[in-house]
């Protein structure tokens, strides 16, 4: 429970100061991790959501862990207001069509998600890597990179076919955030010229998926049966779609 308890101690701490604290967190239900378990337990991945979430519900319980608002990716209120992010992001150009490969299962024809797939990576040769990162050099990945990919589920070699997703512009907010974090004179220096590295190597990132456990795409053209909201856009936008729950009428 490394992520909970310093936080509640912080927000603890606050409040006897007598400051107004919001503390907010929830269950990340979306991805490949959670197919991947429904998967190999032969169940549905919301059955799977249910499962973690009433678990972990119950452990921070027993904790005393003091949150305002405990709650789940899977809820109408984070998916609306992750839709109303992405689909402002798409109209005000920060997110633009590219056509990649897509893996797909020559056993069955269906699409193989990132993490369905692993191989060797072509950075540092790890032999586990998987189809988005390699957990070993921690470079990101896409499953056309690594050597020798293979289905996490069968074994067998993924087919690459052309698919279309849309990508985060990220080079388009460079100049915007190199000035800021360069003037961040409070944060250790290496910490500061290691996000500064970061800035300059920024290339756009997928925001899509081609799976069908997720939130669906609020854009034309990306069909709900086979497309979703790729979970790292999904998931960090949590904490404020919280926010967004805790000030609905009629929560105590």
């Amino acid at each position: 429970m490394g992520f909970a308890v310093p936080a509640d101690i912080f927000a603890r701490y606050h409040r006897l100061k007598g400051n107004d604290v919001l503390m907010v967190s929830g269950t990340d239900e979306h991805g490949t991790p959670v197919m991947v378990t429904a998967d190999r337990e032969g169940v549905s991945p919301r059955e799977i959501a249910e499962r973690y979430n009433q678990s972990i519900r119950e452990d921070l319980r027993d904790l005393g862990i003091s949150y305002d608002c405990f709650t789940r990716t899977t809820t109408p209120n984070h998916a609306r207001v992750t839709r109303d992010i992405f689909r402002t992001l798409f109209e005000h150009d920060c997110l633009i069509g590219q056509t990649t490969l897509g893996a797909f299962s020559p056993t069955t024809g269906n699409t193989l998600p990132d993490r369905y797939i692993e191989g060797t990576c072509p950075i540092c040769g790890y032999a586990q890597a998987r189809g988005d990162q390699c957990d070993n050099c921690g470079n990101q990945l896409d499953p056309a990179d690594l050597i020798d990919p293979r289905s996490v589920i069968d074994g067998t070699t993924p087919e690459f076919r052309e698919t279309t997703h849309l990508f985060l512009n990220l080079p388009a907010f460079a100049d915007r955030l190199r000035p800021w974090i360069e003037s961040k004179r409070s944060w250790r220096p290496n910490v500061r010229n290691f996000a500064l590295a970061l800035v300059d190597d920024l290339k756009p990132r997928a925001m899509t998926r081609d799976i069908d456990w997720g939130i669906p795409v609020p854009v034309e053209g990306y069909p709900e049966e086979t497309k979703r909201i790729y979970v790292w856009f999904d998931a960090v936008i949590g904490y404020l779609s919280a926010s967004v729950e805790c000030g609905e009428p009629g929560r105590p």
